[in-house]
C-alpha cells in the first residue's frame, strides 16, 4: 500500500463495461481515499456506450476512461484483485486479496438491461470500500 492508501485494480475482458463502472464506482464513493486502476485481459478499443450513460444517471462520468491492458506490473502495485469474468488470463500474485464477482456482461445489451448490472456493481463497490477502509 502507498501511504497507507489501499489500491485496488478492477479487470474483465474488455476493460469496456463492468471493471470501467466499477472503478468509476470506487473513485467516486472513495474520494480519493483507494488508489484504483481497471484493466482488460483483451482491451476494446473503447468504453461500452451504455456503460457510459447508465454510470451518467448516477452522476458518475466515465467518458474520458479508456480500456487498458492487464500488465503483472498493475495487478503487483495493487493490494485487492477484483476479477470479472476474465479466467485465467489474470495474473496471480501470492499475499493479494482476490475476489471474483460473478456478473452478466453488459456488452450489447441496452440500459435497461445494464442498469441492474449497474446496480448490483455499486453495491459490491460500497461493501469493498467499507472494508478496505475499515
Amino acid at each position: 500500500m502507498s501511504e497507507n492508501k489501499p489500491s485496488v485494480i478492477f479487470v474483465c475482458i474488455h476493460n469496456a463495461g463492468r471493471s470501467q463502472m466499477a472503478a468509476g464506482y470506487m473513485r467516486h464513493l472513495s474520494g480519493g481515499a483507494v488508489e484504483v486502476r481497471s484493466a482488460g485481459s483483451m482491451p476494446a478499443d473503447q468504453i461500452n456506450p451504455v456503460a457510459v450513460e447508465a454510470m451518467l444517471e448516477e452522476g458518475i462520468d466515465i467518458r474520458e476512461e479508456q480500456p487498458k491492458v492487464l500488465t503483472p506490473e498493475a495487478v503487483e502495485a495493487s493490494d485487492a484483485v477484483i476479477t470479472m469474468g476474465c479466467g485465467d488470463a489474470c495474473p496471480f500474485y501470492p499475499g493479494k486479496r482476490y475476489e471474483d464477482w460473478k456478473l452478466d456482461d453488459p456488452a450489447g445489451q441496452g440500459i435497461d438491461s445494464v442498469r441492474p448490472i449497474r446496480d448490483d456493481i455499486k453495491g459490491r463497490v460500497e461493501a469493498l470500500l467499507a472494508d478496505l477502509l475499515s
